[in-house]
């Protein structure tokens, strides 16, 4: 049998029950110390049997079961608040190239960029620009990241892919090229072939809401690298591949934006120098890839 024990100060007008001070002080009929016994507002109950014990645990689960229902309750209106705003700060543009148009730009992402023979894009970044909700305080967030767009209707399905070349150097921690999922600025993802600390160069994902989940996957010895974003409207999943045949699934999560969102490609630059980046053979399709796990 489990004994519950409380303690606390009690107001001085509302009178409690105290459990005995062991077990056998149930059964036994054993009298509590003289201390709670010369207390007014202490009614304790003495009986041969234990029947209190039992109304006492069933409510103490019941209360704790109310505080997990609330508990989730807020969680989940919590994540509604945060997935139906959709950012009033990406600006209009026009930027054309086989295979996708892009109509939106955030911080000023149409003037960092060249189209190359309708076929790439040249993306450049001056340091210190990064997309980044820092979980630990706030202290390394940044926001300034330039980030060309274009608007999808979620409620479809959708899968986006690039072959994307960072312009990595050897003083660029962080220089990266990525595609972007984008609702607002506390509410997106960022898939990247970015460089380590160690001067490596990764596959990453930044799966944010709120604050930045920042993961670290494979490390690659390529210049260029295929990234791919797929949703059927209830999954979202990243993918890599050196050949455009054979996909590495990365990141699988639930599809949590709102009805209207963005999707776009990005070059950063958050430590030294810059980074140019080239986006090549980028397509935006209406349908999602037929095997989640595959990624084809």
């Amino acid at each position: 049998m489990t004994f519950f024990v409380f303690s606390g100060e009690f107001p001085q007008k509302h009178p409690v029950f105290i459990l005995p001070e062991s077990k056998n002080d149930v059964f036994l009929n054993r009298k509590p110390s003289k201390g709670i016994q010369n207390n007014p507002n202490i009614i304790i109950p003495f009986m041969r049997k234990a029947f209190i014990l039992p109304a006492l645990i069933v409510t103490g689960l019941a209360a704790q079961s109310c505080q997990q229902k609330n508990q989730e309750k807020n969680m989940v209106e919590e994540v509604t608040a945060d997935t139906t705003a959709v950012s009033a700060k990406v600006a209009s543009c026009d930027v054309r190239m086989d295979g996708i148009t892009f109509t939106g730009a955030l911080n000023g992402a149409d003037t960092c960029v060249t189209v190359k023979d309708g076929r790439a894009i040249e993306f450049r970044c001056t340091e210190k620009l990064d997309f980044f909700c820092d979980p630990n305080g706030g202290q390394l967030s940044n926001t300034t990241l330039p980030i060309l767009l274009t608007e999808v209707d979620n409620s479809q399905p959708f899968t986006l892919t690039a072959k994307v070349t960072p312009g990595f150097t050897t003083e660029g921690t962080y220089n990266a090229a990525d595609l972007f999922v984008y609702a607002n600025d506390t509410l997106w993802q960022k898939f990247a072939f970015e460089q380590d600390e160690r001067g490596n160069h990764r596959i990453v994902t930044v799966r944010t809401q709120g604050t930045s989940d920042d993961n670290n996957h494979e490390r690659l010895t390529v210049p260029s690298v295929y990234l791919k974003i797929s949703s059927d409207t209830r999954t979202i999943a990243s993918y890599y591949s050196l050949d455009q045949k054979e996909w590495q699934m990365v990141r699988l999560y639930k599809n949590y934006y709102p009805g209207k969102i963005w999707v776009g490609i990005a070059s950063q630059c958050p430590q030294k120098g810059e980074c140019t980046s080239l986006f090549e053979e980028v397509s935006l399709q209406q349908t999602a890839v037929s095997d989640f796990r595959m990624g084809e």
